[in-house]
């Protein structure tokens, strides 16, 4: 019996896992991996953290746990997959079933004949004609040769200036990698916020961490032209008129699913741009499968198409996609929630599920609460974490969490991740069964807090206002009546300077006739973490004042400016 000849195209990070899983489940099989790059398997997501220092060997990107470099001899003696590297695929043709190939090196052309075909061609870094981008000292960050080029340059920089054009992941960890190494960083973000997966106010915090390690962030403005000294960029004009001198840019606005060749041959086009796929992976052709950065994949929540080019989603389509060439349609991929996790310094900023803003254009009616805590008791060294939780106001399902902070987010977010992709509810998440110990976690995890913030929320137990609920009105010109209820030590050491008046919770209710006649009146409570705050909500109904409303997160949540 003739064996089996599965074609895997693209050697980044679904190819390679694609080849491996199918060649151990069908041992029998002949699978054949062609790369254009020389490189396979690169862990992409590591080239920051190379540029800035963290390791100098290159080899630590494309090598296994133990040490060895995945390069074509190991795929072949380890993997039993025959990986062509430096080899181009021109064509694909389905009626034939084959795929052609140049070899980059020789020039050498061929073609080869497949039963399964999985297209793994990835994306291509976004670069907009930007009068100047042509100009030694501009690159984006996406390939291994970009990599190197930027580790040279940071370890030669020092002193100098950097431009990143792109608040997003990968612009944010390489100002990171960049000012760690010395360079004076500017980002430059057309959009009003850096990391968009994140809602404005938490956006925020973390922007005002990244200016609090010397980076300059500009929002609200583009680059308008790449200005240069004999063949190498010197400085960037930006939509605003304002000239930035640069001696190094690297332009981070996202990429573009690459799809000439699925297109070419006739295959499904998503409206965003990406290979259209079933939850098989499985393209418009039955014997052509596709994963990677290159497909479009519903999102879990909305139930919508969308792109998602991580890393780690690579790897699990890949391994779908082989399951399903090898043994028939049996193995599913439901999709996305996008989450996301990127360090920032000593933060670290964190997504899941939908942020208020996209569940709101999504259409549902959506409940939201902010809590600032800790991610474990004092004693044991707690750190700050500040979440926002998303639910849908209707069935109480949890549709997003975010979370920023120097404490431990991943534990939180993924914690968050399972529930969404569960589909558990506020009522599930607040009585959850999640282990404690004080080395690990508050008795009450963080997780759960904010479940019953919002849960409080959702019974009429407690009525927020966010901190960027305040500030629009306080740049309204509201008259509000906001009540500090901290200690007058806190008080001293940290004011926001807002008008505030300072009552400690514990002299409240003997000071009562300081606080407005009218019960009417509007009364924002808080203090620290605003846990006090909500107690100070609680004393002042029973008071009968009618509208307070306690500010979630209090004083650490709130992102802009203070008295001090």
């Amino acid at each position: 019996m003739k064996s089996k000849r599965i074609v895997v195209i693209g050697g980044s990070a679904a190819g390679p896992k694609a080849a491996a899983r199918a060649k151990r489940l069908d041992q029998d099989a002949q699978v054949v991996l062609l790369q254009k790059d020389p490189e396979l398997s690169m862990a992409s997501c590591g080239y920051p953290y190379y540029i800035g220092g963290t390791f100098d060997d290159r080899n630590q990107l494309i090598c296994t746990p133990t040490g060895v470099v995945r390069d074509p001899g190991f795929f072949a003696k380890a993997k039993g997959v025959e990986a062509m590297v430096r080899t181009e695929v021109t064509e694909i043709d389905p009626k034939a079933k084959t795929v052609s190939f140049s070899k980059l090196d020789s020039n050498e052309t061929g073609s080869l004949e497949y039963d399964k075909l999985i297209i793994c061609t990835g994306a291509s870094p976004r670069v907009p004609p930007i009068p100047g981008r042509e100009l030694a000292g501009i690159t984006p960050l996406h390939a291994m040769r970009d990599a190197d080029a930027l580790h040279e340059a940071a370890a030669q920089a020092k002193g100098k200036k950097a431009i990143i054009v792109g608040g997003g992941l990968i612009g944010i960890e390489t100002c990171e990698a960049f000012a760690e190494k010395g360079l004076d960083v500017t980002v430059v973000e057309l959009l009003p916020q850096i990391l968009m997966f994140l809602d404005p106010e938490m956006a925020k915090l973390v922007e005002n961490h990244v200016k609090a390690k010397g980076v300059n962030i500009i929002t609200n403005n583009g680059v308008a032209e790449f200005i240069g000294e004999n063949g190498h960029v010197s400085a960037v004009k930006l939509n605003d008129g304002t000239t930035l001198p640069c001696d190094v840019a690297v332009v981070a606005i996202g990429v573009v699913p690459n799809v000439r060749l699925a297109k070419d041959a006739g295959l499904g086009i998503g409206k965003f741009g990406g290979i259209e796929v079933n939850e098989f992976m499985q393209t418009t052709d039955p014997d052509i499968y596709a994963s990677g950065d290159c497909v479009e994949l519903t999102n879990r929540i909305t139930g919508q198409k969308t792109l998602a080019p991580y890393g780690d989603l690579a790897n699990l389509e890949g391994r779908v996609a082989a399951e399903n060439a090898v043994k028939g349609n049996s193995s599913f991929f439901p999709g996305t929630i996008h989450s996301g996790i990127c360090k920032v310094f000593d933060f670290t900023a964190a997504t899941t599920g939908l942020s208020e803003e996209r569940a709101r254009q999504a259409g549902f009616d959506v409940v939201s609460a902010t809590n600032a805590g800790l991610d474990r008791p004092g004693f044991m060294g707690a750190k700050l974490l500040v979440s926002k939780m998303v639910a849908d106001a209707k069935t109480g399902r949890l549709l997003g969490f975010q979370i920023v902070g120097p404490g431990e987010v991943n534990r939180q977010v993924a914690e968050a991740a399972v529930a969404v992709m569960a589909g558990m509810s506020i009522n599930d998440l607040a009585v959850a069964d999640l282990p404690y110990a004080p080395p690990y976690s508050l008795a009450i995890d963080h997780f759960i807090t904010s479940a019953h913030i919002l849960q409080n929320k959702m019974n009429g137990l407690m009525t927020g206002v966010t901190n960027r609920e305040v500030k629009a009105k306080l740049d309204a010109g509201e008259k509000l009546f906001f009540l500090d209820v901290r200690s007058p030590e806190e008080f001293a050491q940290m004011e926001l300077g807002i008008g505030e008046k300072l009552i400690p919770l514990g002299a409240l209710r003997s000071k009562m006739s300081e606080l407005p006649e009218d019960k009417n009146a509007e009364i924002i409570t808080y203090c620290k973490i605003s846990m006090r705050g909500y107690e100070a909500q609680q004393v002042l109904h029973h008071a009968g004042y009618s509208n307070v409303t306690v500010m979630e997160g209090g004083v650490m949540a709130w992102p802009y400016g203070r008295k001090k």
